[in-house]
């Protein structure tokens, strides 16, 4: 199956889920949990007439899609130009990142998804 993006068509709200789950969501053709990063890494709550993006991935057998704000675009990096987690990243961050990419005075922070959806667990299992 692997990796995709799409925009959501609508979401399902689970009763008495976690915050950081925002429903089930129709990946195709089936009905997949969605975890929203925005609150899994304490970011705070969407602007409400903002239309989140889904990332489709899939982990230890399992699919879900992570909403985030906005995909600009896909990149294939190197593991030679990984860095490690800088001191002073975000606590949040650097709790599901498995290193950093220096790009044109930016920093790219690198989620390892299984440390993401660990952190979620309760959620996802709600």
């Amino acid at each position: 199956r692997g990796t995709d993006v799409f925009k959501p068509p609508g979401m399902t709200r689970v009763p008495l889920a976690g915050a950081e789950m925002a429903g089930g969501l129709n990946r195709r053709g089936g009905i997949v949990p969605a975890i929203d990063l925005r609150t899994r890494l304490g970011l705070g709550a969407r602007d409400g007439g903002h239309v989140p993006m889904a990332i489709g991935i899939e982990s230890r057998g399992e699919s879900f899609g992570l909403l985030v704000d906005a995909v600009s675009e896909v990149l294939k990096l190197s593991d030679s130009e990984r860095e490690a987690n800088p001191i002073n990243l975000d606590r949040n961050l650097s709790r599901v990142s498995s290193g950093v990419y220096r790009l044109n005075d930016q920093l790219l922070v690198i989620l390892d998804i299984d440390r993401v959806l660990d952190l979620g667990a309760e959620a996802v299992a709600a």
